[in-house]
């Protein structure tokens, strides 16, 4: 082995751990600004709620931060990883300002990458190449659609993300046919294109009168959703980058209260602990989130105005 590549596999294995000045790997944790209805879109409650989850985890610190970024950039610096649990869009915290360009630095050093929920939505021509490189894929407005369906998930792969995660359903806005990699296809089965190894972790076939719509937005249907009735569509899935680093986007999260479901807790809790390059618990993530814990920290909202009653003529 010569000098120069020995020093080269000596940078990269540094750069793939950016431990904290006491020893800990760190995951900078975004929630979005407010937004939706009382019990959905609920980033900055939900954030709250899974670090607590997270606090017993030996070597992890994180950091949290609301109202779409950071406080201060310089808390990029020793991260092992970014998640953002925000609206997406045009609005998406990635790329407003330099955002962008700040998180393809953190990629090029193997920090990993992560969104959930509206946060996998990103504009095709503004940041959706590097959504799919970062983690695999993204939600794009009239490729992909937004029913809110029950997602049967009965069997689970292999992965640490898994661990200690039993079959389960719950009522959600499970997003559905994502912009994969072209390597990774439909989604469904795992995959490799030599620059990353896709793993699709939730996976559910939705019905066919969920494929017809109306989707929550735009409402459809689309044709070419309704031409894959009877396929199962990715919902949670993972992918370990060339670079050292990890990603992983999760569509559910629309609704606060399925974070009392432990095993789709167990899921997302486990995913940011892998994402941030610990070794998850053989048994996953153990937690515990009462009633009352799911009514703290909500974003203060407008009450949604009754509907007037119609009157049959």
């Amino acid at each position: 082995m010569s000098f120069r590549t020995a020093l080269l596999l000596l940078v990269a294995a540094s750069s793939a751990h950016a431990l904290t000045a006491d020893g800990k790997h760190k995951l900078v944790f975004i929630a979005g600004k407010p937004s939706h209805p009382p019990g959905m879109h609920e980033f900055h409650a939900g954030t709250m709620l899974l670090t607590q989850c997270l606090k017993d985890i030996p070597n992890l610190t994180i950091d949290r931060h609301d109202m779409g970024w950071v406080k201060d950039e310089a808390t990029f610096a020793d991260a092992d990883a970014v998640v953002i649990y925000a609206d997406g869009g045009k609005g998406h915290p990635a790329i407003q300002g330099e955002h962008l360009e700040t998180l393809r630095k953190l990629i090029a050093k193997g920090v990993g990458f992560g969104c959930m929920h509206y946060g996998v939505e990103i504009l095709a021509d503004n940041g959706g190449k590097e959504f799919q490189e970062w983690m695999g894929g993204y939600y794009e407005n009239a490729f992909s659609a937004n029913p809110i369906w029950d997602a049967n998930y009965t069997s689970l792969p292999a992965h640490p993300i898994t661990s200690g995660v039993k079959p389960f359903t719950t009522n959600d806005e499970w997003y559905i046919h994502m912009h994969f990699r072209p390597a990774f296809g439909h989604g469904d089965k795992p995959a490799s294109d030599g620059a990353a190894k896709f793993v699709p972790i939730l996976t559910a076939t939705p019905t066919d009168a969920t494929r017809d719509g109306p989707y929550v937005a735009p409402k459809g249907p689309y044709a070419h959703l309704q031409a894959e009735k009877g396929a199962a569509e990715t919902t949670l899935w993972s992918i370990e980058r060339a670079d050292g680093g990890r990603g992983f986007g999760f569509t559910g999260g629309h609704f606060h209260k399925n974070w009392g479901n432990d095993d789709q807790r167990k899921l997302v809790l486990n995913a940011l602990v892998w994402v941030t390059k610990l070794d998850v618990p053989a048994d996953g993530v153990t937690s515990k989130v009462t009633e009352a814990e799911l009514t703290q920290n909500l974003d203060v909202k407008a009450q949604p105005k009754p509907k007037a009653p119609q009157v049959k003529k």
